[in-house]
């Protein structure tokens, strides 16, 4: 699972968006990967379901959020996407979120071994969300992509 490569095939960058929910946040969110059909529906239903069940466990940081849901529901293949919202939505537990970057995972084993070290990579450049919500084009999300790439290797 390959996160510059996942981005880039399933077309499924999209900036600029507005929400007025979390919930609706999510769905957008999510509609990428449902779209070029990495997942069903089902896995959209199943993160909402979690995140009533154990709260919005997956905000990574202020402005952050990875919804996912637990490997292989509704997931056909491994798949990122990647939205920005105008103005952030805020969550049951107070925290806002502008930045939702979706994981579908189709074994446990992709999520935690390949997919979260890449994430983690590009957290960790400077001033990552503002750079990300500043980003006008799916290349120029791409580009931080593959800046924080290099880091690991």
């Amino acid at each position: 699972m390959n996160l510059q490569e996942s981005l880039k095939e399933h077309q499924a960058i999209r900036l600029g968006l507005s929400a007025k929910t979390w919930q609706e946040a999510v769905k957008l969110a999510a509609q990428p990967l449902i779209d070029n059909g990495a997942v069903s529906i089902s896995y959209y239903e199943a993160i909402m379901a979690s995140t009533e069940k154990h709260g919005p466990y997956y905000i990574l940081m202020p402005g952050v959020a990875m919804p996912h849901a637990a490997a292989g529901q509704g997931v056909f293949r491994d798949a990122f996407s990647l939205i920005t919202l105008k103005q952030p939505v805020l969550f049951s537990d107070g925290k806002e979120v502008s930045i939702l970057i979706t994981l579908a995972a189709t074994t446990a084993t992709s999520h935690t071994k390949d997919a979260i070290p890449q994430l983690v990579a590009l957290l960790e450049l400077d001033n990552v969300v503002e750079r990300l919500l500043a980003c006008q084009t799916p290349a120029d999300v791409l580009a931080m992509v593959e800046e924080s790439q290099t880091s690991l290797y």
